[in-house]
């Protein structure tokens, strides 16, 4: 009979990067979570006496998990209505007061990031954030997807070339100027001041909103700082007066999260670099917030 508190034990220590490896292939909170109970299910189940390592063993598990199931969404994603945007991963509140922890989360889990990997093929976005954010040698990844070595090291490669260039200069995570922008960016918004949020704009900032099929959103991306701002002082011209407003950290990037008596409305999420802020990503289709829980928190 198994022991199933040490089956449960061992599995618990390793959760965290088994739903790392899960989000950051799919771009879900939620089906990352299922990919998550559908790992321990087959852990659980597992002959010890084949497990030579229950890292290696959650890892393979985990991310043909998500192989299959990527796979599978990619289809819907092309036929998305409007920009498709990964679901809001808050991470920990305190990342938005310690530079530390928020640089080593913005590094690979930013908005902006998980966007630039749709891009890639599942096998390219496998390997590669096995690879550049796991830190896997190529002959692991090799048991891991189930293909040659010298194959893993070539979609790598591809998968670098096609998201590499468009990675934008970030401005240090956590720092004095990314707060200071932030900040002014929100207590501009909150009152419709054109040229207070212009002056914390980028030049070519690029906004994407992402609304789902049946939530009003803007279909194409919105570019440069007056078409942003403007767009940026309607949306809150059209938030309820009892709106909650409380700044957070997604992926490790600044964001701001609005909720209402429905729970939350809006997260918007900033990437910040030494020229202001280059890019925002605003998620309002309420099936990518429903694991979001509001905070009673008022405007200030």
């Amino acid at each position: 009979m198994r022991e199933l508190p040490r089956i449960e034990g061992v599995f618990a220590e390793h959760r965290d990067h088994v739903f790392g490896v899960a989000y950051r292939m799919l771009g879900s909170v939620v089906e990352a979570e299922d990919v998550v109970q559908e790992a321990y299910l087959r852990w659980s189940a597992a002959e010890r006496d084949e497990v030579r390592s229950p890292g290696a063993y959650l890892t393979t598990v985990t991310t043909r998990l998500s192989l299959d199931r990527l796979r599978s969404a990619q289809a819907r994603r092309e036929t998305y209505v409007g920009p498709w945007l990964p679901e809001p991963l808050l991470t920990e509140h305190g990342a938005w007061e310690d530079p530390t922890a928020a640089a080593e989360l913005s590094d690979s889990l930013s908005t902006a990031f998980l966007v630039l990997l749709e891009r890639l093929n599942p096998l390219q976005r496998a390997v590669f954030l096995l690879h550049d954010v796991f830190r896997y040698g190529y002959d692991e990844i090799a048991t891991i997807v189930d293909r040659p070595a010298s194959s893993c090291r070539q979609e790598a490669s591809r998968a670098r070339a096609r998201i590499s260039p468009d990675l934008p200069p970030r401005a240090p995570a956590g720092s004095v100027e990314e707060q200071r922008l932030v900040l002014a960016f929100a207590q501009a918004a909150t009152v419709g001041d054109l040229d207070g949020l212009i002056e914390v704009l980028a030049e070519d900032v690029t906004l994407w909103s992402d609304g789902g099929a049946e939530h009003h959103a803007a279909r194409r991306p919105v570019v440069g700082q007056d078409r942003v701002a403007r767009f940026v002082a309607n949306l809150a011209r059209r938030t309820p007066p009892d709106a909650t407003f409380e700044l957070v950290r997604i992926g490790g990037d600044p964001a701001l999260l609005v909720g209402g008596d429905d729970g939350p409305q809006l997260t918007l999420c900033f990437a910040v670099t030494p020229l202001g802020i280059a890019q925002l990503h605003a998620v309002v289709n309420p099936d990518k917030l429903r694991h979001l829980r509001p905070r009673p928190l008022g405007r200030s």
